[in-house]
């Protein structure tokens, strides 16, 4: 199972999804980093790993429907949101789920542990084919 793992290694705010990814080791997850202008890969079901503003632990989301978007006034302003949106609206994407990590660094250790418990799952889950 491919994990995309979004965030800004450079930005403390925007980097502990990036920061946990590089340090879990879980038979069957395979984390790909994405760069914060590159495009998602044209995957049906995509398992995306990125900091949720206001999350005061780690959670789990399955509805694009609900990602709020961010003010846009060009092109240029798209953000994951708009791009999960677009791409499921065309039918290029099926199904997600987006694992938030809290942006809280305080947070970061007991986000890692949740972490884990929710990638096994989602393994057992990917090789039950559900």
């Amino acid at each position: 199972m491919t994990i995309y793992v979004f965030g800004n290694p450079d930005e403390n705010f925007d980097n502990a999804a990036v920061k946990i990814a590089r340090k879990l080791k879980i038979p069957g997850i395979n984390f790909k980093f994405i760069s914060p202008n590159q495009d998602l890969p044209e995957e049906k079901n995509l398992v995306l790993l990125d900091v949720v503003e206001g999350l005061k632990k780690v959670r789990v989301f399955r509805d694009v429907r609900k990602i709020k978007l961010s003010p846009r006034a060009t092109v240029h302003d798209f953000d994951l949101g708009m791009q999960l949106k677009y791409l499921q609206k065309v039918g290029k994407l099926k199904k997600v789920t987006i694992i938030g990590i809290p942006r809280d660094s305080r947070q970061v250790r007991m986000a890692q542990e949740r972490l884990k418990v929710i990638l096994r799952k989602l393994v057992a889950q990917d090789m039950q084919g559900s």
